[in-house]
């Protein structure tokens, strides 16, 4: 013979099944979890002009969401950020680099853009840089100065 539970009892059966769906995934970053970068891929292709240069990398993110907020570098007191959206270059404040993802700037793309530069940087030559992020502070980066047809896909 069964008998009828209670409403305390229902209500804890209840409060019971809805943390059992509350659970998460501990494998996976959350957004509030600790960024992970690695910056990977750092070139800049001779610039062909004295005051301006491009320069590309890939952060590679295995934690949380952080931004990379902005670029330092003795080369240049103007460093920029950049996209390209519809083969138009636009500044952007920021970029942000998702949870267990990529940001890549890549010919093409996203970019920095070097400007009055301190002197031409010549192939062979490492540029410094510091890349600032909201949450994992400062990184440095030493970009070396490629040929100026540089495809990092051939090599060439």
């Amino acid at each position: 013979m069964r008998r009828p539970m209670g409403a305390a009892a229902l209500t804890a059966a209840a409060l019971a099944l809805a943390l059992a769906g509350c659970g998460s995934d501990d494998s996976a970053p959350s957004a509030s979890s600790k960024p992970e970068l690695t910056v990977t891929g750092a070139y800049m292709p001779a610039p062909v002009a004295d005051t301006m240069a491009a320069g590309f990398f890939t952060v590679t993110n295995s934690g949380g969401t952080d931004t990379l907020t902005s670029v330092t570098s003795d080369l240049s007191d103007d460093v920029t950020l950049h996209s390209t959206k519809g083969g138009a270059m636009e500044e952007e404040k920021s970029f942000a680099i998702p949870a267990d993802g990529t940001l890549a700037f890549a010919s093409g793309g996203n970019h920095l853009m070097f400007e009055k530069l301190t002197h031409r940087p010549r192939e062979g030559e490492k540029v410094s840089l510091t890349l600032h992020f909201a949450r994992t502070g400062t990184v440095k980066v030493s970009m070396p100065v490629k040929s100026a047809t540089y495809n990092p896909k051939t090599g060439h």
